[in-house]
């Protein structure tokens, strides 16, 4: 800042004595360009302050000819112009002249707005940093919605700022005021304005059936018109710097408690800007009186998603899984969440309801679908020792439906069937099993004893239990024993070619 006395000394120097800036600014020990600035202040045109030729001054009328046909042409594609016209000049000193010529756009003077008891509010979204929840870090935001008249603030901390989150924090604040506005002010919000194209504004779907049902009038505030949406912003700055800052809580609902109490005993204990008999408080009593009534239902406020489940039967929403029946695999389901319930719907049909986790990378089960799906893997798996069995020795169906008829467990005999059928082989459980039915001992511990007796008639060694991986690719191999009366043929032939 320049003094008065230098002020005046400079006025003087330059109409009286008729010195130059640059003389002036040596003598008073300033900057040329503050006693330029000085001088314009006072009215003195621009050509008399240049006392000395420079390089651009041939171009000048070429420079002074294009920022009128082309006021916002940058001082950079003005250089190349000139560049290209001979001039060989430094660009920042350039810059400057580009600068001192260039018309100033007026300062624009905004509108102090009024408005009636209970006619507008105005809400907006601030950002604080992040917060640890169940072991995720995550966004903390806060919704802010401030009536225009009284300046009642209602203040919500939360850590995601989606559709539904967003109505929830309305619906709040209609409750806790008593009621609500005619109108409701955003910004150029996601959560309010999906598309704006100048005065082309498409509003989100969701907020218009909601702005519908409670019967207030969404509007949206002209891009940069600060005074407009000025009340909420101010709250926000209030918040930041008057309760947000070297503030301490012990999670979001200590959070949202001390931002209530603060609301209540800070802010509207001050004098309203507009009217100092009254507090905020005071001024808030006599608006409450001529909001509108709530009504008598409530909105269903719900994030819907639509999800593609994959192979494993989950659902994947805000980062984690959630688990869905077994049989509503590849397919597509709808999510519907709240910020305590997460429920999945296949068309109309509810198939699942949890609990909703705010952490992040979490499989969130329900140990119903759980127990369908192991109970359906082990029928599968049944099945195919079934069908592995029953290729490589076709005797066992019989033994199995007999035994089935007789209430056995058919799921434990077929999986030691199995293990036999590894254990000795095809031909071996067949001849066994074939022993046992016609003993009418249709039972696995039957079959084992034969083939246990038949090593040892045979005196052949004891088996060697060989363990295969659980792979069906691997255990459904059929290995049959050849037949060795080819091997004794050709034995026969080769010794009647010898004699």
């Amino acid at each position: 800042m320049i003094s008065a006395e230098n002020k005046a000394k400079i006025r003087r120097l330059h109409h009286a004595e008729g010195w130059s800036p640059g003389t002036i600014a040596r003598q008073l020990g300033l900057h040329h360009s503050t006693v330029r600035k000085s001088l314009l202040h006072d009215g003195v045109p621009l050509t008399a302050l240049v006392t000395r030729r420079s390089k651009v001054d041939p171009y000048l009328p070429l420079l002074l000819a294009q920022l009128e046909k082309y006021p916002g042409l940058t001082a950079s594609r003005l250089y190349e112009m000139v560049r290209e016209r001979g001039y060989d000049g430094g660009p920042d000193h350039f810059r400057a002249v580009v600068a001192r010529h260039r018309k100033k756009k007026p300062a624009e003077a905004f509108l102090r707005l009024s408005t009636l008891r209970g006619e507008e509010g105005q809400v907006d979204w601030g950002h604080f940093g992040h917060i640890e929840i169940e072991g995720a870090r995550r966004p903390l935001v806060a919704f802010v919605m401030v009536l225009s008249w009284s300046r009642k603030t209602v203040l919500r901390f939360g850590v995601d700022m989606r559709m539904g989150s967003f109505l929830e924090h309305h619906e709040a604040a209609f409750t806790h005021l008593g009621g609500l506005p005619r109108v409701l002010l955003y910004d150029n919000l996601k959560s309010a304005v999906t598309q704006r194209i100048g005065d082309a504004i498409v509003f989100n779907p969701d907020l218009l059936a909601f702005a519908g049902h409670y019967g207030y009038e969404p509007r949206p505030v002209a891009p940069y018109r600060g005074n407009e949406k000025g009340r909420v912003e101010r709250a926000i700055r209030d918040v930041r710097e008057s309760f947000f800052a070297a503030r301490e809580w012990k999670d979001l609902a200590d959070l949202n408690a001390q931002a209530e109490r603060w609301c209540r005993e800070v802010r509207e204990t001050r004098r309203h800007p507009d009217d100092r008999t009254l507090t905020i408080a005071q001024a808030f009593e006599e608006e409450r009186a001529v909001l509108r009534a709530l009504p008598s239902d409530a909105f269903p406020v719900a994030d819907r998603v639509e999800c593609k489940v994959g192979k494993t039967p989950y659902v994947r929403f805000d980062g984690n899984d959630y688990s869905v029946p077994h049989e509503r695999v590849r397919r597509t389901l709808t999510v519907v969440a709240t910020s305590d319930t997460v429920r999945v719907l296949d068309g109309q049909d509810l198939v699942a309801t949890h609990t909703r986790s705010w952490s992040k990378g979490r499989q969130i089960e329900d140990a119903a679908h759980m127990a369908a799906l192991v109970e359906r893997k082990r029928a599968a798996r049944v099945a195919r020792g079934m069908n592995r069995v029953f290729v490589a020795v076709p005797q066992a169906q019989e033994l199995v439906r007999v035994l089935a008829d007789r209430g056995g467990n058919i799921g434990g005999a077929v999986a030691r069937l199995g293990e036999l059928l590894d254990t000795f082989g095809a031909t071996e459980l067949g001849a066994a099993t074939d022993e046992a039915m016609a003993m009418h001992a249709p039972h696995v511990a039957a079959v084992r004893q034969v083939l246990d007796r038949r090593r040892r008639e045979t005196g052949q060694p004891a088996p060697i239990p060989v363990t295969l991986p659980d792979d069906p690719r691997v255990r459904g191999v059929v290995v049959r024993r050849p037949s060795l009366g080819d091997y004794d043929a050709l034995k026969a032939r080769k010794e009647i070619g010898d004699e």
